[in-house]
């Protein structure tokens, strides 16, 4: 009898110890999970910076050059090229174009933070932009000519 009353006891503390983890892990589960999806969402979003960067260079090598007839169709069509991938469409693009003055091509293409985020306002809504810029001297323009 003495044998099956210490049996039953080390069931009972060994049942509460279960009890006590699914308890803790109940409580530290959500933070897990935030940091998780900010961990992601992260990510994300330096994806997508990086893409933005990426496809602001690509357009901007098309306007510096000399052979560009029509330099805003031909940039956003190549845009669009290097953004198919992503999926992003909700984009703006921003060009200056040369001058003799200044004979810099700058190409801006911004999207709104909110447009991408893929966990919506759980860690607050964000009012700014994603923006990829980039800037080059265009072929052929001479201050002298």
């Amino acid at each position: 009898m003495n044998r099956w009353i210490h049996r039953w006891s080390r069931g009972a503390v060994g049942t509460r110890r279960r009890g006590g983890a699914i308890v803790e892990f109940a409580v530290v589960l959500p933070l897990l999970l935030t940091i998780l999806f900010g961990i992601i969402e992260y990510g994300y979003v330096f994806l997508v910076r990086q893409t933005l960067q990426h496809a602001a260079r690509e357009g901007c090598r098309v306007a510096v050059l000399q052979t560009s007839v029509d330099p805003y169709t031909e940039v956003t069509t190549r845009i669009n090229e290097a953004l198919a991938p992503t999926g992003l469409t909700t984009y703006q693009v921003t060009m200056t174009h040369a001058t003799t003055a200044d004979p810099v091509e700058t190409v801006s293409i911004s999207i709104p933070y909110n447009d991408v985020s893929l966990v919506g306002g759980f860690f607050g809504t964000h009012s700014y932009d994603l923006v990829g810029t980039c800037s080059m001297r265009k072929e052929g323009m001479d201050e002298g000519a």
